[in-house]
């Protein structure tokens, strides 16, 4: 029976210490004879290649994990085109079916065990530095806006989105920007056991058909996750069925698409045909203005 204070198969014999040991030295000794046979400006071309790759391998380390996108302005075609998802708190909901988002990088100093850093509370401190999200694959009831009523249960649909978003933190894929410099995005709510940046939490848009407070968008350029539009118009017509959130006196209401639609037309009939007008000629000098101009 062995005296090694050691198990077995830990005990190792001095003599293979002493040649793990030569053998290590040997092939120092080998690269550092063959980083010495090189010649200078090819060491120095490869110090220049390492020097260049470390370098912009922490830019792109710093752009996507610690730099944070303060605006829409600040979104690039690159993070559209890729889809890139980011997490933030939402920070004001304006409208049923988009607010406002504070992006919060993973390594930004807004997590623990990092966290050093405090997502502002006051409406001047949040000023420029929000992203202006509008909801993917929904339309949500229409609230007052230029002088237009709002439409029926657009209150109600604007508080359950309150309810839901408020104050929290959500996750947003990054599709493209609409007419309004609105950020189209698809939007999941944090998951509450399992870590964000493994999972994804419920379909926010998902949940707005299911308790009845929005419609399938279905204007061009759309978009609608996984679930696919049929998915989404599928979730409609269970929550029409069901008499849930805005259906639940029945489904003949106007939806959100149709109100825009009839405001549109009533718009463009209401203003007044500008008359031509004959070309001026008044950009044109006389010959005595000319003199005396």
């Amino acid at each position: 029976m062995s005296n090694s204070p050691w198990p077995s198969w830990l005990a190792t014999e001095p003599e293979q210490v002493d040649e793990n040991i030569k053998k290590v030295k040997g092939l120092a000794n080998e690269v550092k004879a063959q980083l010495d046979a090189l010649p200078p400006s090819v060491l120095a071309l490869s110090t220049f290649a390492f020097g260049s790759v470390t370098a912009m391998s922490t830019v792109l380390f710093y752009k996507r994990y610690m730099r944070r996108i303060k605006n829409s302005e600040w979104v690039t075609p690159k993070q559209l085109t890729r889809k890139r998802w980011i997490r933030g708190m939402v920070t004001s909901v304006g409208d049923a079916d988009n607010f406002r988002l504070y992006h919060t990088p993973p390594l930004g100093g807004y997590r623990w065990p990092i966290k050093f850093r405090s997502i502002p509370t006051l409406s001047k401190n949040l000023k420029n530095e929000t992203l202006h999200i509008r909801i993917a694959g929904v339309d949500a009831p229409e609230a007052a806006h230029f002088g237009k009523p709002a439409q029926p249960y657009a209150a109600e649909s604007l508080q359950w989105l309150r309810e839901k978003v408020l104050g929290r933190h959500v996750y947003c894929q990054l599709l493209r920007k609409d007419q309004y410099s609105r950020v189209v995005a698809q939007v999941h709510l944090s998951p509450r056991i399992l870590p964000g940046f493994l999972f994804r939490g419920k379909n926010l848009p998902a949940e707005m058909l299911k308790s009845g407070w929005a419609t399938t968008y279905e204007q061009a350029g759309a978009e609608y996750g996984k679930l696919g539009k049929e998915g989404y118009l599928r979730l409609e017509n269970e929550a029409k069925a069901a008499r849930r959130g805005m259906w639940k006196h029945g489904t003949n209401i106007e939806s959100p698409a149709e109100y825009k639609r009839r405001h549109a037309i009533a718009s463009d009939a209401a203003e007044p045909a500008k008359p031509a007008t004959p070309p001026s000629n008044s950009g044109k000098k006389s010959l005595w203005s000319k003199i005396f101009s």
